[in-house]
C-alpha cells in the first residue's frame, strides 16, 4: 500500500502547563513532535499517512504510539526501543501571554536520536507520494544517519521531498553545525517551510526577501518555499509565482505549539490535490488563506497534534475573516 505522506523524526510528549496552576505548576501530558503533528493534520484532511521513528518502550512511548493511531496516522515505521538507556524525549512547553512559547526539553539521548539507518522500513519509505522530515532527527547520529538515508530511498523512489528546519537551538551542541545540517535539508528538499527566524538564521539576512532570494540562489532544488511569521503574514512563492497572505484576526491564541507544522500540512494537500502546475498566484492565495485558518485555529488549544482542526471548522473560519 501507497502513503500519501511519510513522516520521520521525533515523537515526544509536549508538557502543556494548566491555567492558573500558581507557584507549583501543574502540566498535562500532551503527544507532540513537528513530523506527526504535519501528519496529524494531513489526516484530518483525508490523506493516507505514515510515521518513521522510534520512542522508548516506556510508559509515554506506549502512550504516543496509541496518540498517533487515535490521529488516523499509520504506526507501523515507528520503534519501540527497550534499551533501559532509551527514554521517550519530553518537552516542557512555557506559554507567554499571547500564547508564545518556550521549550525545555529532557533528551540525553531521547529515543528518537537513536533510530538507526537499518532500522528504516524501506518499502514504506518508497511508497510515499510525500517525504516530510525536520531538522531534530539531524541533531545526533545515529539518527542523523538514518535521515539521510531515508531522504535518499525516498528520493530514488520519485517521492516529493518536504524539509522543516524547526530551529530549536537548546538540541544542538554546535549552532554552526545545526546550521550547515539545516541547510544540508534545504538543499535536497523540493518543499520548504521556514519561519522568519529561521531563514535569518539560515542567510543572514534580517529582510525576507533577501533571505529567500539567497537561500533559492543556494538551494535551486526548493520548487515551493513557504515562509511564516507567527501572527504577521504568510508567504509563498512557487515556479510559476508568488503569493503573500496575512494571518487571521479572528482568533486569541493560547498556544501556538504546531501552528507551523499544520500550516505545512494543509500546504502539502494543496500540492498533492492540485499539483505543480497549478502553483501560480491565485493557487498560492488559496492555499495560503486555507493554511493560515488552520493554523489560527490550532493556537486557540493546547496541544498541537490532537488538536488539528476539522476541515469544516477551518472553511468557517475562512468565512469569519473574509466578512
Amino acid at each position: 500500500m501507497g502513503y500519501d505522506v511519510v513522516a520521520l523524526g521525533e515523537l515526544l510528549i509536549d508538557f502543556t502547563s494548566a491555567e492558573g496552576s500558581g507557584e507549583a505548576p501543574v502540566f498535562t501530558a500532551n503527544p507532540g513532535g513537528a513530523p506527526c503533528n504535519v501528519l496529524a493534520m494531513l489526516a484530518k484532511l483525508g490523506r493516507s499517512t505514515a510515521f518513521v521513528g522510534k520512542v522508548g518502550e516506556d510508559l509515554f512511548g506506549r502512550f504516543l504510539k496509541g496518540a498517533i493511531e487515535r490521529a488516523g496516522i499509520y504506526s507501523g515505521g515507528l520503534l519501540l526501543d527497550g534499551d533501559p538507556a532509551a527514554h521517550t524525549t519530553l518537552a516542557f512547553v512555557q506559554n507567554a501571554p499571547d500564547g508564545d512559547r518556550a521549550f525545555s526539553f529532557y533528551r540525553d539521548p531521547g529515543a528518537d536520536e537513536l533510530l538507526r539507518a537499518e532500522e528504516l522500513p524501506r518499502e514504506l519509505l518508497e511508497s510515499a507520494r510525500v517525504f516530510h522530515f525536520g531538522s531534530l532527527s539531524l541533531t545526533r547520529e545515529p539518527a542523523r544517519t538514518a535521515t539521510r538515508r531515508a531522504v535518499e530511498l525516498a528520493r530514488r523512489a520519485g517521492a516529493i521531498v518536504s524539509f522543516d528546519p524547526n530551529l530549536r537551538p537548546a538540541l544542538w551542541r554546535e549552532l554552526d553545525k545545526g546550521r550547515e545540517e539545516m541547510l544540508w535539508g534545504c538543499s535536497v528538499c523540493d518543499v520548504l517551510k521556514v519561519a522568519r527566524e529561521e531563514l535569518e538564521f539560515l542567510t543572514g539576512a534580517g529582510d525576507w526577501e533577501e533571505g529567500a532570494e539567497r537561500l533559492r540562489r543556494t538551494c535551486p532544488n526548493i520548487r515551493l518555499l513557504l515562509i511564516t511569521d507567527g501572527a504577521g503574514e504568510s508567504r509563498a512563492l512557487g515556479e510559476k509565482g508568488a503569493a503573500v497572505r496575512p494571518a487571521c484576526r479572528r482568533i486569541r491564541a493560547v498556544d501556538t505549539t504546531g501552528a507551523g507544522d499544520v500550516f505545512c500540512g494543509c500546504c502539502l494537500d494543496y500540492l498533492l490535490t492540485h499539483g505543480w502546475e497549478a502553483m501560480e498566484e491565485k493557487a498560492l492565495t488559496e492555499m495560503l488563506d486555507f493554511a493560515n485558518a488552520a493554523a489560527g485555529l490550532v493556537t486557540t488549544r493546547k496541544g498541537a497534534l490532537w488538536s488539528v482542526p476539522e476541515k469544516a471548522e477551518i472553511y468557517a473560519l475562512m468565512a469569519e475573516e473574509a466578512l
